[in-house]
């Protein structure tokens, strides 16, 4: 139990993935900070850090196979992010902004909060839209270039030039934007809990909205977690064998 309440909470989900649904269970943020331990995320976020590990001990006990990302390529888990959470994520966001127009026109007077939850995801959809294409056409690109054949066709100073860095910088940004976008929607929606006048789409707005998040949450953990600092690790290596 102790090596447990140690380790930081992207370390957990990246060797069990299943104990991300423990965490979503309590709100523990395992993608944009998971580096806190396990201690310290339940004492900051005033949780029982008891049921928490409990819950965790369970799921070690019962325990199944499971892709392992941390053994696959490079290309490949940016390959899964895109088949998997781009394609949910393309899916997903016109359907929840016209449950949004639906249901704001029909409930906004008495429900006002449903304007600004409007406004903020439209941002986010604005937003998570240029992300994935910055992604699909210039960072994953580039990943899939440097694992196969190392700096052979790309032409600069390799002393200098920043060719995963700078992108991935702008990406963790933009993952951070995106997380605070949604809590703010959670909080809005008091933990995606339909007022007891809401109509069918109002709920299931509410649903899609809970959702979203927790996809977002684990599209982000791959990125953050395994996917940027293994393509960076790369590239410095790559860097230091071509200098040599």
């Amino acid at each position: 139990m102790n090596e447990l309440l140690s380790k930081p909470l992207s370390q957990i989900v990246n060797e069990q993935h299943q104990t991300a649904s423990v965490f979503e269970k309590y709100n523990l943020d395992y993608c944009c900070r998971g580096n806190r331990s396990l201690e310290d995320a339940c004492c900051e976020d005033h949780i029982s850090l008891p049921e928490v590990v409990a819950e965790l001990q369970n799921i070690y006990a019962n325990k199944t196979n499971e892709l392992d990302f941390n053994k696959i390529k490079l290309y490949q888990l940016a390959d899964y992010i895109v088949y998997t959470h781009h394609s949910y994520v393309k899916k997903e966001l016109p359907l929840i902004l016209s449950y949004l127009e639906k249901v704001a026109s029909e409930h906004g007077k008495r429900h006002n909060e449903l304007y600004k939850i409007s406004s903020l995801f439209v941002d986010l959809s604005n937003e998570m839209t240029h992300h994935m294409l910055n992604e699909e056409t210039v960072l994953f690109p580039r990943i899939n270039q440097l694992e196969q054949y190392s700096f052979a066709p790309v032409l600069y100073d390799i002393k200098y030039f920043e060719y995963l860095l700078s992108p991935i910088t702008d990406m963790e940004d933009e993952h951070e934007d995106a997380g605070n976008i949604m809590a703010a929607i959670r909080k809005l929606t008091n933990n995606y809990t339909p007022p007891p006048d809401a109509c069918s789409t109002f709920k299931l707005l509410y649903i899609n909205l809970q959702e979203f998040e927790i996809d977002l949450h684990h599209h982000v953990h791959l990125e953050n977690s395994i996917l940027f600092p293994k393509a960076l690790l790369m590239e410095r290596e790559l860097k230091l064998n071509a200098l040599n």
